[in-house]
């Protein structure tokens, strides 16, 4: 039994453990265990013993602390006097499981063992049913777990287990338990424990158990009773110092060899299977399953023609996905070989933590706590690996989208960075990540650049990428939940049919064999096989038009998911600013005041100043072929300087003990400039004076999106001091100088650059004491180097608007889709580009949203702030102000647009502490800045929570995870990377959104329309069918063939092929096919169609020349040459009476329905071309129209006679043109006119973006008719179902929505009982007390 307690002070924890010490046992072992974990605590001291019968069991010693979290972990305890626990006092050990807690692959997991008698009811089963038991099994992993095993007492006994996600999809996976011998029961033992390893006989092995789901391995906690996963050095909760002193000597072989019975091959393996098993799971589909089971039925039918063609397009359909799926693998696995296997240089360790080998060895080899060496020359990663010596400059595209090099230093060693615990998170900077490019490494004389290993294979960042592409998530989207509800209801017609054909038959007295056959030919006619192919037509083509733009798709059933988006977010930097900086300016500040800005940092003037000095040194530039990279905004900087940056060589480093610094220096040219004009004796005195002005790097602190800043040591020549330059944000900056340093007017001036749209870097300086020398700056932390700054002043970078950003946003705006700003820049700066590309326009306020997290005794709060150019009563003041009640009231902010603007550290504070404000404010937030980009995605995530389909637009840098949660991830970046993103535009902006959402929005349209027709295909086929059955009557095969290749197949591949039509409208096509607009359209089609061949079948009957036909028949006119039938010539019998008069009546009547209803349904504007500039399809519908008028006009007896039509009269001909004439009007008009125009707008139409619909002319003219026809369609307006505009409508009755903008909202502490702390506290007392 495991009882989890969790106690807030010793001496409620004191109190338990007395309790406890109370238990006694009879000759028993108790197998009871207390850990207790101290929350916030400095040190501890437990004393521990388990005792067998009679006695104490367990006793906690507590010395120091004021919280304790604890838990314990019970089996089979008994209380004095009392036997063993009953069955429902036990936790059921056979209750499931839970395995990877809280995040996206979360699932349940179910033990379960073989059932010999229940796999021989299987068996049975199977024969009875052709195996169509067995396929049914396969296609519900858990119908044939459930059927085949029982449930297992204990995992340790399952054989099976049952794994069900636990998200909206609810997917099941069958996996095999497998058990797996190990000296230990973890990875990561202790160096003398895994030493005796080479003496077998020492050492017990154990029984570990293990599944793989997913390309993960989950291995068996007998103490947590549940699975776990072991990613890396990561689980043993490893502190940065501790990697320094205990990790990075290296392991031994042996230890190495241990740690690969857990942790497997380093090698993220794409297997590409065999064409033989991609051909057995594509035949296995149940689509291919029904046409086989189709097939064979026509085949008995003697349906030979029909079935063979079925066959041909269900091989060439087969082929193409196979080539397709085979391709896609293949591509994959060669995108990850280029790292898969290479050689490597690893640390051996020896005892003692002492100096080891380096061996040469594969890749493969390497487990977590290996130590490995890493070339001058670089290399590709094999591995995530953390650095403990050295420097590295690494290209990390492939992970982020970004080419620009970042470099990566050792691991902090000292204070708070030290202590805290390593992840791979927190501590990107000192991590060299699986698949990205060192392209170069810095070290010490003497010393090699080490890196320890901490995640391998699949548990690599590269490797969760590549098993995201192998196990992608199902695509959430309505159209294809409902096209399975709609595909039952077909199923439910078809049985009506299926009773209907055999009660029919029964009383016509037909054989047993045609009652069977005709019966479940009805299925197949009413369920067309050929649907999946004809949904994914318009997905194909609009795949190829995107194509044709420069947008490229790795996940085509999101194209339609587009088509739906009703928000997009966008990045600002690379997106909808360019990529690069121009330097506006810079403003130096000294003794607490600025200098007037000035506009060339080169000058002569500045050529000593700490300021300048600071530009051409904090930055992470490198030269790569003698070409100066890294950071646009770095490069920027520097070049604005006109400084030289000079890297020491391989030859000139070994020279020195310590590393050879980077040195920059002023130019050359400007020296001879200066000394042209002067003596020789000016001219060397000037020129030691430049000379002295070369700078060496020292020690770089790489930039923190964290800490918003970075920092380097320097040192000037023939100094004997170091000094610190820092840049970073400006309000960060300002807060780590002295005060009197910070000018007066510093937030002013901060606020006139932002408001303008200009990103300010600030930069400070600090002299640092003579005592630290070389080594003790490579040993130092950051935090000791970034305090007690001087401030130096503003560096001014304009960032200039994107051509075509602006438009882009007016068009999505047009359309009303929302747009939202999020981005890592300072936000005032955010709030003036949005207004500069219109996202915000002139008219409209902004709150910001100001957060403040619980401080001391104080809880959260919010202050709610507005910035303004023209402030209500507050002329000539351009800042940000706090807005009084009296200046602007609710009612006044209701009537007018307003946006929330937000930073990171705000939104954090919101989401933790104000969850009731979250979904309010992601209704109006427009500016996120300063989001970090775990941030981003969590916001994409609020705003789905809401109902928002969800775009997401960035050039890849800081955007993967947001791109690829949201619905529709568009990345501007075309590398690697970019397979996080299931959209990649050739083009560097956001043009390409628009295009997206256009295409989408077609293909949508187009799969509706598809869908419609294919029902109705089917609905009309069946129709013709089960009328024809009520004379013992069918289609002839190639009445059939004609039907399903000639028209359906044509106009399916051909009305889906109009292009997106030109322009956004302000309205979503339909998302649902269970929509009243849909269902009205397929019905009234349905009746009509029904009407008219009723009409038709009933007519033909009540014709005077009408008799049961038969093959010397002749109800056409005698007097046509041609079509004298000569009596004494004998036809053969017509045994399944094809051919009839109500039989080439139905024919023609329903292959112009056909036509009438594809031509109904091709709908172009607003969301497609109009069909007309559909050439293709038109032309096929022109050509089938004259056909099928030739042929009823004027027979032509060889067309005839293949298609089984019999002669009759030409006015019957006219009547069945006026008949099918009729029928297309009819159509036309209740589709055309009734519903689109009248229903649509009238009843069906709603407000989809909720308070964000303009207002038309004619709406109140609208409104009155809506409801006047809603009345007489007992039809009641109900509230929306989107979450959004729920929330919408709320916001609007709410007369304290928008916030009192003087109120500061705090969140109020919640109030818990005892028993809400400690709820577990409650079922170890009612242990204790049996």
């Amino acid at each position: 039994m495991i009882v989890f307690v969790e106690f807030e002070s010793p001496e409620v924890c004191s109190a338990v453990m007395e309790a406890i010490s109370d238990l006694h046992i009879d000759g028993e072992t108790v197998l009871l265990t207390v850990t207790v974990v101290m929350k916030g605590l400095v040190d501890k001291e437990q004393d521990s013993k388990q005792i067998s019968g009679g006695s104490s069991v367990f006793r906690e010693v507590l010395v120091s602390g004021a919280k304790v979290s604890a838990i314990w972990v019970i089996s089979d305890v008994k209380a004095p006097g009392v036997g063993p626990l009953n069955t429902s006092d036990r936790m059921d050990r056979t209750d499931m499981k839970i395995i990877n807690r809280g995040q996206e692959d979360e699932m349940e997991v179910w033990g379960y063992r073989r059932s010999p008698w229940r796999m021989v009811v299987v068996g049975v089963g199977t024969m009875c049913t052709g195996g169509l038991l067995l396929l049914l099994l396969y296609w519900l992993p858990e119908w044939g777990v459930r059927g085949t095993c029982t449930r297992s007492v204990t995992i340790r006994e399952a054989q099976t287990l049952l794994l069900r996600s636990t998200d909206e999809f609810r997917r099941w996976f069958r996996v095999k338990l497998h058990v797996m011998l190990a000296p230990g029961k973890r990875p990561f033992e202790s160096v003398d424990t895994q030493n005796t390893l080479h003496k077998p006989s020492d050492i017990q092995p154990m029984q570990i158990l293990y599944f793989t789901h997913h390309s993960t391995k989950y291995y068996w906690n007998d103490l947590l009773q549940n699975f776990e996963v072991f990613k890396g050095l990561e689980d043993i909760k490893v502190t940065c110092s501790s990697i320094h002193t205990e990790h990075s000597s290296g392991i031994s072989r042996i230890l190495q060899d241990y740690r690969r019975v857990f942790f497997d091959v380093n090698e993220i393996a794409v297997r590409v299977p065999s064409v033989f098993k991609l051909l057995i799971k594509e035949v296995l589909n149940p689509f291919y399953i029904f046409q086989l089971f189709s097939v064979i039925l026509w085949y008995t039918e003697q349906y030979y023609y029909y079935a063979a063609a079925i066959v041909l397009m269900s091989t060439i359909s087969i082929i193409t996905s196979l080539y397709t799926i085979k391709k896609q693998y293949i591509m994959l696995r060669d995108m990850v070989a280029t790292h898969s296997i290479v050689r490597v240089s690893v640390c051996r360790g020896k005892k003692g933590n002492s100096p080891g080998d380096v061996d040469e060895a594969m890749s493969t080899e390497l487990v977590p706590g290996d130590v490995i060496v890493i070339p001058a020359n670089g290399m590709i990663m094999p591995c995530d690996a953390v650095l403990t010596q050295g420097t590295c400059i690494v290209n990390e595209s492939m992970l982020t989208g970004e080419s620009v090099p970042v470099t990566k230093t050792s691991l902090p060693t000292s204070g708070d960075d030290g202590a805290g615990l390593y992840s791979t998170e927190d501590h990107k900077r000192h991590t060299l990540f699986c698949g990205t490019h060192i392209i170069q490494t810095r070290f010490y004389t003497g010393e090699l650049v080490k890196a320890v290993v901490v995640r391998t294979g699949f548990s690599t960042e590269k490797g969760q990428l590549v098993r995201s592409i192998l196990h992608p998530k199902p695509s959430d989207f309505k159209l294809y939940r409902d096209a399975y509800r709609f595909l039952l209801c077909l199923v439910a017609v078809a049985a009506v049919g299926f009773l209907y054909t055999i009660v029919l038959s029964i009383l016509y007295q037909v054989p047993a064999t045609t009652i069977v056959t005709k019966s479940l030919d009805i299925i197949t006619i009413t369920v067309p096989p050929a649907l999946p192919a004809a949904m994914t037509a318009g997905i194909v083509y609009a795949q190829r038009r995107l194509k044709n733009i420069g947008i490229f798709c790795i996940s085509p059933q999101r194209i339609n998911i587009c088509g739906q988006l009703n928000l997009v977010c966008f990045d600002k930097t690379g997106t909808l600013t360019e990529d690069g900086l121009d330097l506006w300016g810079i403003q130096r500040a000294e003794d607490g005041s600025f200098y007037p800005a000035e506009d060339d940092p080169s000058s002569e003037s500045l050529v000593k100043s700490s300021f300048i000095a600071c530009m051409a040194t904090c930055h992470s530039l490198t030269k790569i072929d003698g070409q100066l990279s890294g950071d646009p905004l770095d490069l920027k900087m520097f070049s604005a300087t006109g400084w030289i940056l000079e890297e020491a060589t391989e030859e000139e480093t070994a020279l020195h003990n310590p590393i050879m610094p980077t040195v920059v220096r002023p130019p050359k040219q400007g020296i001879s400039k200066v000394t042209q004009e002067v003596s020789p004796a000016q001219n060397m005195q000037l020129s030691e004076l430049m000379l002295s002005c070369e700078i060496g790097i020292v020690r770089q602190f790489p930039f923190s999106s964290g800490l918003q800043r970075m920092s380097v040591v320097v040192r000037k020549l023939g100094e004997k001091r170091m000094d610190a330059y820092l840049k970073g944000a400006p309000e960060v900056v300002a807060g780590l100088c002295r005060g009197d340093t910070v000018p007066e007017s510093f937030t002013e001036t901060l606020e006139s650059y932002t408001k303008q749209g200009f990103r300010v870097i600030a930069l400070a300086h600090r002299q640092l004491e003579a005592k630290l020398s070389w080594h003790k700056v490579q040993n130092l932390n950051r935090d000791v180097i970034e305090n007690n700054l001087e401030f130096l002043g503003l560096l001014i970078m304009q960032n200039k608007l994107k051509q075509e950003t602006a438009g882009v946003l007016e068009e999505l705006r047009c359309a009303n889709i929302r747009t939202v700003m999020v981005t890592g820049d300072n936000m005032l700066t955010a709030i003036s580009v949005a207004r500069d590309c219109g996202m915000i326009t002139a008219k409209e306020c902004v709150i910001i949203a100001d957060a403040m997290p619980p401080k001391d005794s104080q809880t959260a709060r919010i202050t709610w702030h507005y910035t303004e150019n023209n402030v209500p009563n507050k002329s000539n003041q351009s800042e940000s102000v706090e807005i009084n009640v009296e200046e602007m009231s609710p009612v006044a902010w209701k009537e007018q647009r307003y946006h929330f603007a937000m930073s990171g550290k705000s939104f954090a504070v919101i989401t933790e502490h104000f969850p009731d404000l979250v979904q309010k404010l992601a209704l109006r937030g427009t500016i996120f800045a300063r989001m970090a980009p775990d941030q981003k995605t969590q916001l994409v995530e609020i705003l789905q929570s809401v109902d928002y389909i969800v775009g997401m637009c960035g050039d890849g840098a800081n955007d993967c995870g947001a791109l690829k949660r949201a619905h529709s991830g568009i990345s501007l970046s075309e590398l690697e990377a970019s397979v996080a993103s299931p959209f990649t535009s050739s083009t560097s902006n956001i043009s390409c959104v628009p295009n997206l959402i256009r295409e989408g929005r077609a293909a949508l349209v187009t799969s509706f329309c598809v869908f419609k027709f294919m029902a109705l295909y089917s609905i009309i086929q069946y129709l013709s069918v089960t009328l024809l059955y009520s004379i013992l009557s069918n289609l002839g095969d190639f009445q059939f063939l004609f039907i399903d290749l000639a028209i359906i197949l044509v106009i399916v591949f051909t009305m889906s092929l109009n292009p997106a039509w030109k322009d956004l409208v302000a309205r979503c096509p339909p998302s649902s096919l269970i929509s009243g607009p849909l269902l009205v359209s397929v019905l009234t089609q349905i009746i009509t169609c029904l009407t008219f061949q009723v009409l038709a079948f009933v007519w033909v009957q009540k014709q005077s020349w009408y008799h049961k036909w038969t093959p010397l028949s002749n109800a056409c006119n005698v007097s046509s040459p041609g079509l004298i039938h000569n009596p004494n010539v004998t036809s053969p019998v017509d045994h399944k009476n094809i051919r009839n008069y109500e039989n080439t009546t139905l024919f023609y009547v329903s292959s112009f329905q056909y036509l009438a209803v594809a031509i109904i349904f091709s709908k172009g504007k607003p969301f497609r071309q109009p069909s007309y500039k559909n050439w293709p399809f038109m032309l096929s519908c022109a050509a089938l129209y004259s056909f099928l008028f030739v042929i009823m006009l004027y027979p032509v007896p060889a067309i005839d006679n293949f298609l089984d039509i019999v002669c009759v009269p030409h006015e019957w001909r006219i009547t069945v043109v006026i008949i099918v004439i009729t029928n297309a009007v009819v159509s036309f008009v209740l589709e055309t006119f009734i519903l689109d125009t009248v229903l649509w707008r009238l009843v069906f139409s709603q407000d989809r973006q909720g308070a964000y619909a303009a207002n038309t002319p004619q709406s109140s003219n609208e409104r009155c008719s809506s409801t006047f026809l809603s009345w007489l369609c007992c039809s009641k307006r109900r509230p929306p179902s989107v979450r959004y505009m729920q929330v919408a409508q709320e916001l609007q009755r709410d007369p304290d929505w928008p916030p009192n903008l003087t109120a500061s909202p705090t969140a109020a502490p919640p109030a818990l009982t005892p028993c809400d702390q400690w709820p577990h506290l409650i079922i170890l007392q009612n242990l204790l007390h049996k």
